[in-house]
């Protein structure tokens, strides 16, 4: 057997090792990441340990989907807070109305006609939540309604993205640290600017451009759409260089893009990766809707 069989061999055995002591089964999705989640009822109460397993998967597999799941919102919240604290949006626009931390992404205009949507935003690289000063763990998205194609989402390996790069570009981007700024967000993805009430809900933050999974301990880009320029750099010198590493990181060997079915929730971990809608279907003919809860993580470091 080569060495490369075996050591495949025994990654294969590991994560048939980790599976057995997990209450459902994970088949993954692609060699980079994602699985697909056997076993588990979002809508039924979880016990700690389930949790514990959940959130070990996901630290493996960075994306999980749910299939075939029915969730209510109040269902869908009651899932998620099992992982830690509910995250509201700062857009108040953007809460649901029933369950205000349960957030629908779709693509309806202010008439709640199909069209390219309010959520614009959404459609650029980003991780969620980076501008706050505990940005989220992770995102669970659950599909409500879908259109007949199209409308994925796609994910990028920020683990990944940065094992490629030589040692001595490591050093040099280590101890720099980023501005996030819903504000400045806003006025890149084209929304509507930032109002004086969500300024002052989610004022600028600044968190390392190299941070370290805390599930892991492995050393990851974070940045994206939030991520305004560079702590003590000239602005423009510090937007190219987010630039220049975004472009590199979501490049397609980095890249997951996961098609939706009616019924799934995905989970995915938001401080390794970036995401983006694609805007891969007729807008203006078919609706997309989603609910979207967040979980609120811990100090990047």
């Amino acid at each position: 057997m080569a060495i490369t069989d075996a050591t495949e061999t025994q990654a294969g055995a590991d994560v048939a090792a980790v599976q057995g002591a997990w209450p459902f089964e994970a088949k993954p999705l692609s060699p980079l990441m994602g699985a697909e989640v056997f076993g588990l009822d979002a809508a039924q109460p979880i016990s700690d340990a389930t949790r514990d397993a959940v959130l070990d998967a996901l630290n493996r597999y960075k994306v999980l989907v749910l299939r075939d799941q029915d969730l209510t919102p109040a269902a869908q919240a009651d899932f998620t807070r099992c992982f830690g604290e509910l995250e509201q949006h700062v857009n108040r626009e953007f809460r649901g109305a029933g369950v205000p931390e349960v957030h629908p992404v779709n693509n309806l205009d202010e008439n709640d006609k199909p069209a390219r949507g309010r959520n614009i935003g959404n459609y650029s690289w980003h991780t969620d939540k980076s501008y706050m000063p505990l940005p989220s763990l992770a995102t669970l998205l659950y599909a409500v309604q879908l259109p007949p194609d199209g409308g994925d989402t796609e994910f990028a390996d920020m683990e990944a993205a940065y094992a490629e790069l030589p040692e001595a570009r490591k050093q040099d981007l280590q101890p720099l640290r980023l501005w996030h700024s819903w504000e400045r967000s806003r006025e890149k993805s084209g929304s509507r600017h930032a109002t004086d009430q969500e300024k002052q809900d989610a004022p600028p933050v600044n968190h390392p451009l190299v941070r370290t999974h805390p599930g892991t301990g492995r050393k990851v880009l974070y940045l994206g759409n939030h991520s305004s320029h560079v702590d003590g750099w000239p602005v423009e010198r510090g937007e190219a260089l987010i630039d220049e590493l975004q472009t590199f990181a979501t490049q397609d060997q980095f890249i997951y893009r996961h098609t939706w079915k009616p019924g799934d929730m995905v989970i995915w971990d938001n401080r390794c990766l970036l995401h983006r809608a694609v805007a891969n279907f007729e807008m203006d003919k078919h609706v997309r809707i989603l609910n979207r809860t967040v979980v609120r993580g811990d100090l990047p470091v």
